[in-house]
């Protein structure tokens, strides 16, 4: 039987705050100027006007970080506060690469949140399409709100995705006394009767975790997508919750999201979507070794600017499987609850390409862009 078309899409995640962080490598973000803090405009997405919105204030952030930029060698974007999982991104990969030899001097790390990493993404764009010295942050969320089109009409190829090394895995799980023993079970009850089959997760409608579940459906052959149930509560704890208490049949979320709730015995995993089995959770079935040809993980990754030389793009490709291939990177996933999840260069871009388009022809389908 010839297996079915595999759907790789993007996960939204909103960061919604609006302020400017420099680190000048040492690890913990310092202020931009003698200020504690420096302010950029609230980015306001009903804006008819968007993309220049968001341009005014990335040039706002060009003025205030530039006291900062002068004794480093390279320099990350977080377009996010300190804390989040971009955050996260630029200090881990940055301080690895330091540590292991990768560039000779400490990283720079800028946190530019504002607009869900439209602002940093303008900023790139608008300011910044040459700088060979720059790196930025990026997730499922990026891929998803560019095929969404939530960056004010900003594309994707308007940078260049240079790689993801680690990714928190997506999983579809069900109460521990649910009669569902595995993917195909839940699957074969969607498609036999629609409306008896309720979904809950923690994104809204048209959300990574709402459109997880329609890819897996879609990937075996059913199409009335719109008939599907799904209910977004805050959170994935709130969404096991549902799922625990018997108010909806399955849950859809993260890994890092279950694993408590896995311990406990309150709840089954039918498939974890990544193309091999998570290590740590070995008892859980993939969905592709189920048959069902979907990977759907939260990647940690980077993007750098589109106009940057082949050569400057193959050195930071080079650079981050470094960090991915190093000891350090593989006890920082550990701790924070990573899964590998290696992909660099132009393999990484086309694959990004691959998302952003089956992302936009299903958002398309339920609704969420015309």
């Amino acid at each position: 039987m010839r297996s079915p078309e595999r759907r790789d899409f993007a996960l939204p995640t909103d960061f919604t705050a609006d302020e400017i962080v420099v680190d000048n490598g040492g690890g913990t973000a310092q202020p931009s100027t003698p200020t504690a803090r420096t302010r950029s405009p609230r980015h306001d997405t009903r804006e008819k006007n968007m993309s220049t919105t968001l341009r005014a204030l990335a040039f706002g952030a060009v003025l205030s970080i530039g006291a900062a930029s002068s004794a480093t060698a390279a320099e990350c974007i977080a377009p996010a506060n300190p804390g989040g999982g971009w955050d996260f991104t630029c200090r881990q990969i940055g301080k690895i690469m330091h540590d292991i030899g990768a560039v000779d001097k400490p990283i720079q790390v800028t946190n530019m949140a504002g607009g869900g990493g439209g602002l940093a993404f303008g900023h790139v764009v608008n300011e910044r399409s040459d700088d060979e010295d720059l790196i930025v942050a990026a997730s499922q969320a990026t891929a998803t709100r560019l095929a969404q089109n939530a960056y004010g009409g900003m594309t994707a190829d308007q940078v260049r995705f240079v790689g993801a090394i680690g990714a928190d895995p997506g999983v579809i799980v069900v109460a521990a006394d649910s009669p569902y023993r595995s993917l195909n079970d839940l699957v074969a009850a969607v498609k036999s009767n629609p409306s008896s089959i309720s979904f809950a997760g923690g994104s809204a409608a048209g959300g990574f975790d709402h459109l997880k579940v329609l890819q897996v459906l879609k990937a075996n052959g059913f199409d009335d997508i719109r008939s599907v149930k799904y209910i977004g509560v805050d959170g994935g704890a709130d969404a096991i919750t549902q799922t625990v208490g018997g108010f909806t049949t399955a849950m859809t979320g993260d890994m890092s999201e279950i694993v408590g709730f896995l311990k406990s015995g309150d709840v089954r995993a039918l498939a974890v979507l990544t193309e091999e089995r998570v290590p740590g959770f070995e008892d859980i079935p993939t969905a592709v070794e189920q048959g069902t040809n979907v990977v759907a993980v939260n990647w940690r990754g980077l993007y750098v600017p589109k106009n940057i030389s082949n050569r400057a793009f193959r050195s930071w490709a080079a650079k981050l499987q470094r960090v991915a291939d190093s000891a350090e990177w593989k006890a920082a996933m550990e701790a924070n609850g990573l899964a590998p999840f290696t992909k660099v260069g132009d393999d990484f871009q086309n694959w990004v390409d691959g998302v952003v388009a089956s992302t936009t022809e299903l958002s398309k389908e339920i609704g969420v862009i015309q």
